[in-house]
């Protein structure tokens, strides 16, 4: 090989286009940033200057570009159009990747000169006039990029409904979780939970999709149980005021937690995982509860019964009922709680790590983008990323 040739074997670099993100799809795009990096693909990614902040783009040696790119659409989408016309303008890449519907759009409104690639991590849930608006902007981002990937194969079939020229299933690993730095007791503990008291976790977005009320709602009927289960949910989100005053309300032991950085602690002190979602491609809290062997209890929804397999239990969405049960059958069965525990880390033996990620990445990159225009910049030079780091201040 020649010392100037990449590892990867290909020969170009990737901007990397990402909305407001707090969990999921920024972790993917670290993920696949430091595997490229890693690879000698040289990497720019752009997204609203709080993800950098969070996910450390800058400091894994990337260029940074601040572009902001809300949840939901606003004016200042036209923007994120301009700020990303620019920043291909003044530093050329060989592919464009954006990462959900909203960088999707942003990417495709650009029309950049080079081959954008989409990747779908969710799918538009909303109603009214926010959930039309959404599915036009599905539609228009299908047709017009390059490559359409789906987080799972519901929103493959969905992208190729909806027009995509190339529609496939992505490649998306779950970031592995660090060994826990506390011991079960120590855990535990921290919340005055005793060694017979059955701990129940959930992670996640406090965010409608979730429904956490449901979770709520089985956990108040817990009360009953002796001993009475203890629920912790971690994470942070619009749904936090309304989920406390029903937690209240209810009377139901549920602990929010917001956002917690030691999940595989909290992993290591549970007794049963929860997933209430009314959709999920491959959630990233269900990877990383089988990953522990955890016992699971899931929603039958989107891409999660292919997930998980025979691996967690599955129930209906929706369905506080059939979550009460699920659970209570789990507390009340020791021996079937040890076989989910072992089958769950024999599941995610088969699933893509992030070596497999990034291979495939860069083998799609090949395919459809073989030129390679100027790298980004270097860190120190004019445009690199410490300029980015200036521009953010």
């Amino acid at each position: 090989m020649n010392a100037q040739e990449p590892r990867s074997g290909w020969g170009g670099s990737v901007l990397q286009l990402l909305a407001s993100s707090t969990g999921g799809v920024g972790q993917h795009v670290a993920s696949v940033t430091r595997g490229l990096l890693a690879r000698g693909v040289p990497v720019v990614v752009a997204g609203p200057a709080a993800t950098d902040e969070q996910f450390g783009f800058a400091a894994a040696g990337a260029r940074f570009v601040p572009i902001e790119i809300p949840a939901s659409p606003t004016p200042a989408d036209a923007r994120a159009v301009g700020a990303l016309r620019g920043a291909l303008t003044a530093q050329p890449v060989t592919l464009v990747h954006a990462h959900g519907l909203r960088a999707g759009l942003v990417a495709v409104l650009a029309r950049p000169a080079v081959p954008v690639v989409v990747t779908l991590h969710n799918a538009v849930l909303a109603g009214g006039v926010r959930g039309r608006v959404s599915r036009l902007a599905e539609r228009f981002v299908a047709r017009s990029a390059r490559v359409t990937l789906g987080a799972s194969a519901d929103l493959v079939e969905r992208a190729a409904q909806l027009g995509a020229a190339d529609a496939r299933l992505a490649p998306v690993a779950a970031p592995a979780l660090p060994a826990p730095r506390r011991a079960r007791a120590a855990v535990r503990a921290e919340f005055g939970i005793r060694s017979e008291q059955p701990l129940i976790l959930s992670v996640g977005r406090l965010h409608p999709q979730k429904r956490y009320e449901l979770l709520v709602d089985a956990a108040a009927r817990w009360r009953e149980r002796s001993p009475v289960p203890a629920v912790l949910v971690a994470g942070s989100g619009p749904s936090y005021l309304q989920l406390a005053a029903r937690i209240s309300a209810a009377r139901a032991p549920v602990t929010l937690l917001g956002h917690r950085t030691d999940v595989a602690d909290l992993l290591a002190g549970a007794d049963l995982a929860v997933v209430t979602s009314d959709w999920e491609a491959r959630q990233l809290f269900a990877q990383e509860a089988l990953r522990a062997g955890v016992p699971l209890v899931a929603t039958a929804v989107g891409g999660l019964p292919e997930l998980v397999g025979d691996a967690a239990v599955l129930v209906p969405p929706g369905d506080a009922d059939a979550l009460d049960a699920a659970v209570r059958e789990l507390l009340d069965d020791p021996e079937g709680r040890a076989e989910l525990a072992r089958r769950g880390p024999e599941q995610a033996a088969g699933w893509p790590d992030e070596s497999d990620t990034v291979a495939a990445l860069t083998a799609l990159y090949a395919e459809i983008a073989p030129a390679a225009p100027a790298a980004p910049a270097p860190p120190g030079t004019p445009g690199g990323a410490d300029q980015a780091g200036e521009d953010r201040a």
